[in-house]
């Protein structure tokens, strides 16, 4: 079974499960870490992630991957966990959950003459993220997008 069918056949099981414990199923990675391969499930609420959050829905979907099987008996790691402020910003869903938070954007090749964006996401759409500066509204599609991440000011 390959890591993606892997991910893909967990996510169609727990989806309706983390969805009904009232978070947004992010995403579901099988790849291979330092200890072995683990299975991340990563979860999303706007009132925030804790640890308790994470043990309730591990043990709400822990069953259910069990009687699917996905590994066929391979051993895996099981985590869940919350994106994180650094999650890179991908898509229009990661978009979605950061509207209104300000991001650095870095851009493949320069666009204005500037490779490098700031500001606060305004829009989003399925192919790109509008952000707004004290210069104005910017639009980039996610293909041009080498990095998009939340501004994380100390």
């Amino acid at each position: 079974m390959s890591k993606s069918s892997v991910g893909e056949n967990v996510e169609k099981i727990i989806k309706p499960i983390v969805e009904s414990l009232g978070y947004e199923l992010v995403e579901v990675d099988y790849s291979k870490q330092h200890f072995g391969m683990a299975l991340t499930i990563t979860i999303f609420s706007k009132n925030g992630i804790t640890i308790e959050d994470c043990e309730k829905v591990s043990n709400a979907i822990d069953a259910p991957i069990d009687e699917l099987n996905p590994t066929n008996d391979e051993p895996y790691t099981l985590n869940v966990s919350s994106p994180g402020l650094d999650r890179p910003i991908k898509t229009s869903d990661d978009a979605r959950r950061n509207l209104g938070v300000d991001i650095d954007i870095k851009l493949f090749t320069p666009k204005n003459g500037k490779k490098l964006w700031s500001g606060k996401i305004v829009d989003y759409c399925d192919e790109s993220l509008t952000i707004e500066d004290e210069s104005g509204k910017h639009t980039f599609t996610f293909s041009e997008i080498a990095l998009a991440k939340q501004k994380i000011e100390f």
